[in-house]
């Protein structure tokens, strides 16, 4: 079966790995449809992700869904995966916050030598507890985007119960999770959400899924009196606008990869207005509520802009890399997968 993996920066092929069979408590999933991340991109592009370097090919991929073909569950039964298996033993798993288990196996990392190989391929075997069974009518080309919708319905509860409830929120950054955050805000009663982003194209995204403004990063002018702030772009100059936007006692939330090490930020403006910041991390329960909102017609559909074959992965991943002309890019991994 073929899969698509990555040797170290530049060097990604799709090669052929060996076939699998579950074993008691696993489940085999014949995976149709996986989404290009921005994990993906930073191990194709620099050969890791912060201080996780590959050592050894990597199939790559976590967000991905598919078709049961073999395991405790019928065969064709359609299913999305969550991509985490955390130890269910340390402090973090026990307080319920398993998404920040140091233990935890992710789909698709370099974390962890050997590596955890991920969902870009044929056939993938999982354990039972990773597989959700997709609600009648949830499409496997809209179910693949549980796994980033989860990221940014985690983010949005990050700021507090009912913290975006008729509030003025700000996005800085329209990539996938950025649009995914505008739209999980949405659902959440945000008042008014502005989106922020230096290229057009996203930010004509984040006004179809529900951006009620969006303003260009280098803009002179800003919208005032932003209630929370989430910052989804990963870098250094969007977690100072969220900081400098953000109202007195106002709340910012970092769910954007910034880069290892030290990030410059007003710090002085953390104190003598006393601001809450605070980081989010993947996810956990919110990927059921992802698969929820998905199955319940949350409009995200704008968001996939281009599926291209497994074959032509090199093609998919420059193609993402391109963020004046893509967001989420889908390989469709099996094609010959049962529809």
């Amino acid at each position: 079966m073929d899969a698509c993996v990555v040797h170290g920066a530049g060097d990604l092929r799709v090669e052929e790995r060996e076939a699998v069979e579950p074993s008691t408590g696993q489940v085999a999933v014949r995976i149709a449809y996986g989404g290009i991340c921005g994990t993906d991109l930073h191990y194709y592009r620099d050969g890791g992700v912060g201080n996780f370097r590959i050592e050894h090919p990597l199939v790559l991929g976590h967000e991905v869904a598919g078709w049961v073909s073999a395991g405790d569950l019928p065969v064709g039964t359609p299913v999305g995966i969550h991509p985490a298996t955390p130890c269910g033993e340390c402090p973090e798993c026990r307080q319920d916050r398993r998404n920040i288990c140091a233990f935890s196996n992710y789909l698709g990392s370099a974390a962890r030598t050997p590596h955890i190989q991920g969902g870009f391929v044929h056939e993938l075997l999982l354990s039972a507890d990773q597989v959700r069974v997709l609600p009648d009518g949830l499409e496997l080309r809209r179910a693949v985007l549980a796994e980033p919708l989860a990221v940014a319905i985690h983010a949005v509860r990050r700021a507090g119960d009912g913290a975006v409830d008729g509030k003025k929120v700000l996005v800085t950054g329209a990539g996938p999770i950025g649009l995914l955050v505008v739209a999980a805000l949405r659902r959440a009663g945000a008042r008014e959400i502005v989106a922020t982003d230096l290229h057009e194209t996203p930010l004509a995204l984040a006004t179809e899924v529900g951006a009620t403004a969006t303003v260009r990063a280098d803009a002179a002018e800003w919208p005032d009196e932003i209630d929370v702030a989430i910052e989804a772009s990963g870098t250094a100059g969007g977690l100072r606008t969220c900081v400098e936007r953000v109202r007195r006692g106002g709340t910012v939330v970092q769910v954007g990869s910034l880069p290892p090490g030290d990030t410059g930020f007003p710090g002085a403006l953390l104190m003598t207005r006393e601001l809450t910041l605070t980081g989010a991390f993947r996810f956990d329960h919110e990927f059921d509520t992802a698969i929820e909102w998905l199955a319940d017609g949350l409009y995200v559909d704008p968001v996939v802009t281009h599926t291209f074959p497994l074959a032509e992965a090199i093609a998919a991943f420059d193609l993402a890399s391109d963020r004046t002309v893509a967001s989420k890019v889908l390989l469709e991994v099996s094609p010959d997968a049962p529809r």
